[in-house]
């Protein structure tokens, strides 16, 4: 799990059937967390499926990979990366 920001929304023109209803994020993912409040973060750029509904500007938890479509079983999705989490506070002692 990886921690990002979301900066913008993704729209399809056209897409797979299975992301008919998506609400797809892009997002910045945090390189180092010494950078959490800098803008831009200075991490990769991806698209995620927002099962969270959140804003831009949000800090997110991120999974990618075979667990990011993990909530949709038994229905297959092709997504690789999904938003499981918003996050209030980052707090690290």
């Amino acid at each position: 799990m990886k921690i990002a920001r979301t900066i913008g929304t993704v729209t399809l023109a056209r897409f797979h059937p299975s992301l008919g209803a998506a609400n797809l994020r892009y997002v910045e993912v945090v390189d180092s967390i010494d950078r959490i409040d800098v803008e831009p973060l200075g991490g990769d750029c991806i698209v995620a499926w927002d099962l969270c509904g959140c804003a831009a500007g949000d800090l997110v938890a991120l999974a990618e990979g075979p667990e990011a479509a993990q909530p949709f079983k038994p229905d297959v999705k092709a997504i690789d990366a999904s938003i499981v989490a918003l996050l209030d506070n980052v707090n690290l002692q």
